[in-house]
């Protein structure tokens, strides 16, 4: 299978400090902001400078490993060190609460604390190293799940997908858009159309700019529009992403995903989910138990800073849907495609 290599880099430990790319500034500027505190990374979590469950779970390990460097200099007896250090990585992992990966990486911190025998020093260098090391292995499990994806994409397909899922949700290869990269690499026929994702336009403004940018031909379209190409048979799959998936296989992704798998599902068009076992939370039974992030009125009321409706009108702005497991007809993980009955895939691949 050929490979394809993205341009693009989303976040990286920098020796003392993470450098990411600023998500709130594109598509007008691809600019990088180094993030030097742990306060600095949670608001960049938070604001989504950084944005997408794999690159948030890598900048949550980041903000871990920053919050021990200024813990370091604060000549804090070693229990006093490890104290105070559990209670920040707890507030890191409270910054975006529906993407699950954010909580894994901070317990893989955690746990690294916990069974550290090294002393302060030793044990900022370790969270460091586990960091990069996360970022690494992101790589290498979406170029995986690109490539067992790209399995299931017939010839000079047209591939749906919703908010972005890419090289700039993940440390620099994407989830669906890994799975579009690696059946491009194969097929140049390939295309993709995009939603745009209101309120906050992850679609248009990052989805749009990372396949130009890799030279993959895409097409934009507004939310609302899926059903009508799907209907005039220009749609062959949809391909998302998700923050977290139930053991059932209910996958919570970007508010809207919900309404394409409900059309998908209308036109006989496959629906597939893209995501790393460390997106899957076996510790819920089904997608009731997620907990949805409710987000600010003013990412619907406004678009680049100008009003567009009533300012007394009545709003309200979750910033996730949960797609039931009924819809979907594939999870496309690192170990390969899993099927209904999704409870028993889901807990073989983990026993795998």
């Amino acid at each position: 299978m050929a490979e394809f290599h993205s341009k693009i880099k989303t976040i990286e430990w920098k020796g003392e400090y993470s450098r990411m790319v600023d998500q709130t500034r594109l598509p007008e500027h691809f600019e990088y902001v180094d993030i030097k505190t742990g306060d600095e990374m949670f608001d960049a979590i938070k604001t989504m400078i950084v944005r997408g469950a794999p690159a948030i779970g890598v900048a949550g390990a980041h903000g871990v490993a920053l919050y021990a460097q200024e813990l370091e200099k604060e000549n804090l007896s070693r229990e006093e060190f490890v104290k105070k250090l559990f209670e920040k990585a707890d507030y890191m992992a409270s910054s975006r609460p529906t993407a699950v990966n954010l909580m894994w990486a901070v317990k893989k911190q955690k746990d690294l604390i916990k069974n550290s025998e090294s002393d302060i020093k030793g044990i900022v260098e370790e969270l460091k190293r586990n960091g990069i090391k996360l970022e690494n292995e992101d790589v290498a499990i979406n170029k995986k799940i690109g490539d067992y994806g790209a399995q299931i994409v017939p010839k000079g397909a047209a591939i749906l997908t919703h908010c972005n899922a890419g090289a700039l949700a993940t440390v620099g290869y994407g989830t669906a858009l890994g799975v579009v990269r690696s059946a491009f690499a194969n097929d140049k026929t390939v295309k993709v159309f995009a939603d745009e994702t209101r309120p906050r336009q992850q679609g248009a403004r990052i989805t749009t700019l990372e396949l130009t940018m890799d030279g993959i031909p895409t097409t934009l379209i507004t939310d609302g529009m899926c059903s009508y190409f799907m209907k005039k048979g220009m749609i062959d799959l949809v391909v998302v992403g998700a923050d977290r998936i139930a053991a059932n296989g209910d996958a919570a992704n970007k508010i809207g995903t919900y309404t394409v798998a409900i059309a998908a599902k209308y036109h006989n068009i496959p629906f597939y989910v893209a995501a790393p076992l460390s997106t899957i939370d076996t510790s819920i039974k089904t997608g009731n138990e997620i907990v949805i992030e409710e987000r600010s009125r003013e990412e619907v009321t406004h678009i680049n800073g100008k009003i567009i409706c009533a300012p007394e009108v009545n709003i309200i702005n979750p910033g996730f849907d949960v797609t039931p497991h009924e819809l979907i007809t594939g999870i496309i993980t690192e170990k390969g495609i899993l099927r209904p009955d999704y409870k028993k895939s889901i807990a073989e691949a983990f026993a795998g």
